[in-house]
């Protein structure tokens, strides 16, 4: 297990050897954060003093993965490089050269070799209709809004469907519906009281689980 601390006094002396304008009023101790996600770490001012945060994500990563994401929130510790601009990363460049690191803006749970499966959280699935591929998000955001709008690598088009248990809802009643259209795959009813194109060409659209729709009234 990585000594957070530990190699936080070592990343510390790294970006003052080589000039690195780092603060001097850094907490010595790393906060561990339980519940970060998406992100793996962070760099707050408390007190006058700067705290770093990293996710307990990285308490069994590579050693070299926890370094780099030290030294990234080391260097927001640096004048004017609270956000990740042209400053930030030309101290991250340097930084990178120097001792190896890949530090950037973001960095995925493949390229910090963190052992993380983000499905298990993830809010919203998107999948390609055409590949298969799926694609795991933790928020909402224009994709899991409009997934109509973007395309998979492989040109498919995209759905998104609920991560999160739901309890069984009651069919609504569509007696009075003059038209009815049911999903193949999770059995939802819609009903409609207006002809629209969904009725008129029910396999050109699909349910929001991403079943095919077959016209039944």
């Amino acid at each position: 297990m990585n000594d957070f601390d530990k190699l936080l006094t070592a990343v510390k002396k790294e970006a003052s050897d080589i000039g690195i304008p780092i603060s001097g009023k850094i907490s010595s101790h790393v906060s561990v954060n339980t519940r970060a996600k998406s992100r793996f770490g962070s760099c707050t001012k408390q007190n006058g003093r700067f705290v770093i945060e990293l996710s307990s994500m990285l308490l069994d990563a590579p050693e070299k993965s926890c370094r780099q994401t030290i030294a990234h929130e080391l260097i927001h510790t640096c004048p004017g490089c609270m956000d990740h601009g042209e400053r930030f990363m030309y101290y991250a460049a340097r930084m990178n050269n120097a001792y190896g690191y890949d530090i950037k803006r973001t960095n995925s749970v493949e390229e910090m070799g963190v052992n993380y499966d983000r499905t298990e959280d993830a809010k919203f699935i998107i999948t390609c209709r055409k590949c298969g591929k799926e694609f795991s998000r933790l928020r909402r955001s224009t994709l899991t809004d409009n997934p109509s709008r973007y395309r998979c690598k492989c040109g498919g088009e995209l759905y998104v469907r609920s991560n999160q248990p739901v309890q069984t809802q009651k069919q609504p009643d569509l007696t009075d519906a003059k038209y009815v259209l049911l999903c193949m795959k999770c059995g939802r009813r819609i009903g409609r009281q207006k002809m629209s194109a969904a009725i008129k060409n029910p396999s050109g659209y699909r349910c929001s689980c991403g079943g095919s729709l077959k016209r039944v009234r």
